[in-house]
């Protein structure tokens, strides 16, 4: 497979907002999104998107996981950033009809068909720096994707940022495109300068995320991950994960977490960290880099805890476990 999300169906789903109403969505080539250079998405970056996935199941059927779930916080990205509202049914009825047109195209396990639903201001008024759009274009991309997650790939190593933050604290909760861009310099320099594969923010010792997912640790059979809050992305696959964990019997803990006490619990035999995100799942950790000095997860390696839940929720999707929470829609 070409890298992740880089391969797209040759047609997408569009509709637009012409300030009253939303056109009837069409089907288009994928490359003929046409906009005024003064649009609004381009100069203060009213756009938000979700991603989420179609799998083939052995009876040929294709089935969409959790897209409730998805929509709801498309709609309340869209709000959040004072786009127009979205008609959620029609946003369903798009992402169902563009599947359903490259059903054929669906890859077996484990890959899977990633979609992108995409929401722009597309209003030419550069004088609107303080107001909203009033005009936006919504979209949905399909992209054929492999297995994201390798077993030979090795963990994550991560640079614990106590000073920077993601994005704008009351944007947290927003999927849109300024909060990823406002975290790719401390990436790349985490990159740079520690080798490290990610940055997990924690500003003042408050363990948050990472630049493109959620954060998880993992110590026996007790899963400490930060409360809701407006100040970082509500994922869906991090509720889908916690959900299977209490399924299991693990105890859940979402509240706040300290820097000191994921160290320390770092170094314990039988810990385990993750992120946890649409791609890959689970992603394992194995270092955190803190002040110049590298901290070793459990014995550094993937964790039973982390294969075992991925996997759960991986079976619930390819249709090999029972759907018990009924996160699964038919196209």
């Amino acid at each position: 497979m070409a890298a992740f999300g880089t391969v797209f169906m040759p047609e997408m789903a569009i509709s637009n907002y012409d300030g009253e109403k939303w056109t009837d969505a069409q089907l288009v080539p994928s490359d003929s999104l046409t906009f005024h250079p003064g649009a609004h998405v381009l100069h203060y970056a009213s756009t938000c998107f979700e991603g989420l996935k179609a799998f083939r199941h052995a009876d040929g059927s294709i089935k969409l996981f959790r897209m409730d779930k998805n929509i709801a916080r498309f709609a309340q990205s869209s709000a959040l950033l004072s786009l127009p509202a979205i008609d959620t049914a029609a946003t369903e009825k798009m992402i169902k009809d563009v599947v359903n047109r490259f059903a054929d195209e669906v890859p077996e396990p484990p890959g899977s068909m990633y979609i992108r639903p995409t929401h722009i201001g597309t209003e030419a008024a550069i004088g609107k720096a303080a107001a909203p759009s009033m005009t936006s274009c919504q979209y949905v991309l399909l992209s054929p994707v492999g297995n994201y997650f390798s077993s030979d790939a090795g963990t994550l190593r991560l640079l614990l940022d106590e000073t920077g933050m993601r994005c704008a604290p009351h944007n947290g909760m927003i999927k849109s495109g300024g909060n990823y861009a406002s975290a790719l310099r401390p990436i790349m320099q985490a990159r740079d300068e520690f080798k490290a594969d990610q940055v997990l923010f924690c500003p003042n010792g408050d363990v948050q995320e990472t630049g493109a997912a959620n954060f998880l640790l993992i110590d026996n059979d007790e899963i400490i991950t930060k409360a809701l809050d407006e100040s970082f992305l509500h994922g869906v696959t991090r509720d889908s994960i916690l959900t299977l964990a209490r399924d299991m019997g693990m105890k859940v803990s979402e509240r706040e977490l300290t820097v000191a006490e994921l160290l320390e619990r770092a170094a314990k035999p039988g810990c385990e960290a993750a992120l946890s995100g649409t791609a890959a799942v689970l992603a394992p950790v194995g270092t955190f880099i803190h002040n110049g000095k590298e901290h070793i997860v459990g014995d550094g390696k993937e964790g039973p805890r982390t294969q075992a839940l991925r996997k759960a929720m991986n079976d619930i999707q390819w249709g090999l476990a029972e759907d018990k929470h009924n996160w699964l829609v038919s196209i």
